[in-house]
């Protein structure tokens, strides 16, 4: 193991056997996703498209500030990855914190958005430096092991609640003199939308609280959670991993506090490039929208979508879509057409390179085994 991991002195999880335990995607994973947001696109689209819309579009829309929403999907996977390198304290490279970044993207939008995708990302994260150990048997780096990877995604997952902690607090002083929440919504969603954002926000800060300060403070909320009766069967298993998280939450809190800042930092750029794709996409054929409503309705959105159950909240962010930005657009027809495009660089693309991804992975993996 280096010596210079983030988790030096954690007694990481031995990887399982190969085949054993694996998670993993399937075909099947990939269609459910895109039945539903291509479902629901067709939905929007019967209410919204009329002859030439696309035409309409692509003659409306300013090539540079399209080639910025370009630039965001591009910033977004730098960020990631870099955070990813750096949090691993380079055993990874940035290389290879790209690829990470990658696959966990491509996990997230084939899995619910409430759940992520964590898990299939730790295990191929450790897969990969196993395969990139013996490639460069000179390397000084061996593998990373899953218990290492663990704590590389707490402490990113981590970063990722800080965010969500601080956004809310902005997207609230916001409503105060502007519709953040369009009018559509009514006083139901409008309410509805405020507790949610609060609860997210003391929810993330509970967590972010907990992990540096209080690790057992969560595993007694999870203690009285798991006791309810539909609850009761997971609690084993949800004690058990929650010993493993304040290990690492100890970790976490040796680290220096020039640590902390540069993560946030990195954070901040992946997570401004996430809010900000939708402001180049509307922007760019919209020129005189409002600008500062367009990003604060961008936060609100994303953020909305963090509970969709679906995978990679398919079916449900184009709603969100259509509910936060159908009245800022000029002509209810572009609706459909900025939506393909947002979603082809904030999600499709992801599908496209995962896949891509896991295959190279697959072919360096038998190649190292022969």
């Amino acid at each position: 193991m280096p010596d210079d991991l983030i988790i030096d002195g954690y007694a990481p999880t031995p990887l399982p056997p190969e085949g054993e335990g694996v998670p993993g995607w399937s075909l099947k994973g990939l269609i459910l996703p895109l039945s539903l947001g291509i479902g629901v696109l067709l939905i929007i689209a019967w209410y919204t498209w009329d002859e030439g819309a696309m035409r309409n579009f692509i003659s409306s829309v300013n090539p540079w500030i399209m080639a910025c929403a370009f630039l965001m999907t591009i910033c977004r996977v730098v960020f990631g990855g870099w955070r990813i390198s750096f949090i691993s304290r380079h055993s990874l490279g940035f290389k290879a914190g790209i690829r990470s970044q990658l696959m966990w993207d491509f996990a997230s939008n084939i899995s619910p958005s409430v759940v992520g995708g964590a898990p299939l990302t730790a295990y191929y994260i450790s897969r990969e430096s196993k395969v990139t150990s013996m490639e460069t048997k000179a390397s000084r780096k061996g593998p990373i092991a899953i218990g290492d990877v663990s704590a590389v995604m707490t402490y990113v997952m981590l970063l990722d609640q800080i965010w969500f902690a601080l956004s809310v607090p902005v997207i609230l002083f916001a409503m105060l003199s502007m519709d953040v929440i369009p009018e559509v919504a009514g006083n139901v969603g409008l309410w509805t939308a405020v507790v949610y954002f609060i609860l997210l926000m003391l929810y993330a800060g509970v967590f972010a609280y907990a992990t540096l300060f209080h690790p057992e403070l969560l595993s007694r909320i999870a203690s009285v959670v798991f006791r309810l009766p539909l609850l009761r069967r997971f609690r084993d298993g949800v004690l058990k991993e929650m010993e493993q998280f304040s290990a690492r939450a100890s970790v976490l809190r040796k680290q220096k506090s020039d640590f902390f800042l540069r993560g946030f930092m990195l954070t901040t750029g992946t997570w401004i490039a996430r809010y900000m794709l939708a402001v180049f996409v509307i922007w760019s054929f919209v020129p005189d929208v409002d600008t500062l409503l367009l990003v604060m309705r961008s936060i609100a959105m994303t953020i909305s979508a963090l509970v969709m159950p679906t995978p990679g909240g398919a079916g449900g962010i184009e709603g969100l879509y259509a509910l936060f930005f159908s009245d800022l657009l000029p002509n209810t027809s572009l609706l459909v057409p900025s939506l393909i495009t947002w979603r082809i660089l904030g999600y499709y693309i992801f599908l496209v390179f995962g896949v891509s991804v896991s295959a190279r992975h697959l072919q360096r993996t038998r190649k190292t085994v022969k």
